[in-house]
């Protein structure tokens, strides 16, 4: 064979070995399947390249996974159905559990996307849905927006003890959840809105009530002013007459009280 062909062949075996190579990238570990179809036991880590010309590599994804968890329909504390619930939840996985997840956990345990193995993505679904209608179940439909917060730790705290009861706290850690938009059903918001439009008019009518009892007041007090005024009046005027009578400076004309008339001749 001339030297031609010998770099012919070992470009060509490159060729095939690099076309048959996995690299794991950040974020994700690689589980290698032998030609059998087993799992085999140990997790590639990232950076590494396998070849996948004997059997196969898989990548899992392991790092700040999101579980989007949309359209969701959780009655609440006043047994109304909410309209829309949506949340994200995060979860990590541990790293050297990733190979026993995958070959001892059922199947439909884990999700594939675009080449990806997501493992225990589908679990953490149904336990992220599970919670989320149970902490739904504490508050009222139109209080759940303003305690988001505390349902996200409610959801959070309920997974972490449902993991741990499985005995999978050591595997799979959930780092955050996110309630991205909370609506109640439309005939709550009607009847919240009906509410207030009513407490609004009684209020009015209450203000109405009040502005009217303050000015009969007013006028009441201003009519017993008036008649304290005119008998003070009146008194005061007898009060100067009779100094004045009494200094002599007032003629006084004596009139019998029982004179009805004076007559004056023609």
């Amino acid at each position: 064979m001339n030297r031609f062909a010998k770099l012919s062949l070992i470009a060509a075996a490159v060729a095939l070995t690099s076309g048959c190579m996995t690299r794991i990238e950040t974020g994700e570990v690689g589980v290698r399947i032998g030609w059998d179809k087993q799992v085999q036991s140990g997790e590639l880590l990232p950076g590494s390249f396998n070849q996948t010309f004997i059997g196969d590599v898989l990548t899992f994804p392991i790092k700040d996974v999101n579980v989007t968890l949309n359209d969701m329909t959780p009655v609440a504390k006043d047994n109304s159905t909410m309209k829309d619930l949506d949340a994200v939840v995060v979860y990590n996985i541990n790293p050297q559990q990733v190979a026993e997840l995958y070959s001892t956990k059922n199947r439909a345990f884990h999700a594939e996307f675009k080449g990806d193995t997501y493992v225990m993505y589908n679990y953490i679904v149904q336990n992220a849905r599970n919670a989320i209608y149970k902490a739904a179940r504490k508050y009222e439909a139109l209080d759940m927006a303003d305690n988001r917060e505390a349902m996200e730790r409610q959801i959070q705290e309920e997974i972490t003890k449902n993991l741990a009861e499985e005995k999978l706290d050591g595997s799979i850690t959930i780092s955050q959840v996110l309630i991205r938009n909370v609506v109640p059903a439309d005939s709550v918001v009607a009847s919240a809105n009906e509410l207030v439009r009513s407490k609004n008019e009684l209020k009015q009518k209450e203000i109405e009530v009040q502005t009217a009892k303050k000015e009969a007041e007013r006028m009441a007090a201003l009519a017993n002013n008036s008649a304290s005024s005119i008998a003070f009046m009146n008194a005061q005027a007898a009060l100067n007459i009779s100094e004045g009578i009494k200094n002599g400076k007032v003629q006084t004309i004596v009139v019998p009280s029982n004179m009805t008339s004076l007559m004056l001749p023609k």
